[in-house]
């Protein structure tokens, strides 16, 4: 991802900076005014990585891409680790009888699950302005913001209803192929692109098992899982906001495995040509 050249793609930065001002709004809204003080785990979040940031530029690098992608790597990481967690302690609680019915999905919250979603809600805040800040990003629709603004606006509109939160929590095991991408950025960018050595064939390996097993396919079961259930849902914004959710999750994990699969062949064949 290259930083937007200067006086270019102001629109689009424009956009996004207001639509993240408004979420920023909406949730300070909810802490003071409604008294919403479980939602503090979203500025919680928002803080860490800042913070996270910060070691990284001042003890690391002061590259902001570089930057930025150790963070992703971190939150990739942590979350992952999270998700694991909440679903192995709801299995070892409560067993895998009914753990993926309706009514558990929508309405039932797994122990962990509200603040865990609350933490990574406020990663993608963060991400969303360092990436504005620092112009990482290309072109007048850029995925990737386009990425967080469905993501918080999603994880937000859950967070305050309170339902879905186990529906969220599952589509956040993507995270786990997630650290693969990053990891493969920080190594590119810190000039390790030996497409022969054992490090990265296993790297690209555990990328593509990650892509199908963590995001692909529980994306495309969770998106099947809801028309299968929308009977259920009551009338409301959850059900179409899941399946718009899900039908753009889809969309964009289809873009990014035919960029994950020109990638490898890129990176193959400047191997066979030096």
């Amino acid at each position: 991802m290259a930083r937007a050249p200067q006086g270019q793609n102001k629109a689009p930065g424009a956009f996004f900076l207001a639509t993240l001002l408004l979420w920023m709004i909406s949730v300070l809204f909810e802490i003071v005014f409604n008294k919403r003080r479980e939602l503090l785990s979203v500025v919680g979040g928002f803080c860490f990585y800042q913070f996270a940031n910060w070691v990284i530029r001042s003890w690391v690098s002061k590259d902001p891409l570089l930057v930025n992608t150790c963070v992703s790597l971190l939150h990739s990481s942590i979350t992952s680790a999270s998700v694991i967690f909440i679903l192995v302690n709801e299995l070892i609680r409560a067993g895998s009888n009914g753990m993926f019915e309706h009514s558990k999905l929508v309405g039932n919250t797994w122990p962990w699950a509200y603040p865990a979603l609350c933490f990574s809600c406020g990663y993608f805040a963060y991400d969303q302005w360092d990436m504005l800040h620092y112009r990482l990003y290309s072109g007048w629709i850029p995925s990737i913001l386009v990425h967080h603004l469905l993501l918080l606006v999603c994880f937000t509109l859950a967070l305050y209803r309170n339902v879905t939160i186990n529906y969220l929590i599952l589509t956040l095991i993507c995270e786990l192929h997630s650290i693969f991408l990053h990891t493969r950025k920080v190594r590119r960018m810190a000039g390790i692109r030996d497409a022969k050595s054992k490090a990265v064939k296993a790297e690209w390996v555990l990328s593509w098992i990650t892509f199908i097993v963590a995001r692909f396919a529980p994306h495309i079961l969770i998106t099947i899982k809801l028309i299968r259930d929308s009977p259920m849902f009551e009338k409301g914004v959850e059900l179409p906001l899941a399946l718009f959710g899900m039908g753009g999750m889809n969309l964009l994990n289809t873009f990014l495995g035919i960029d994950l699969f020109r990638a490898y062949r890129r990176e193959k064949s400047s191997q066979h040509h030096e």
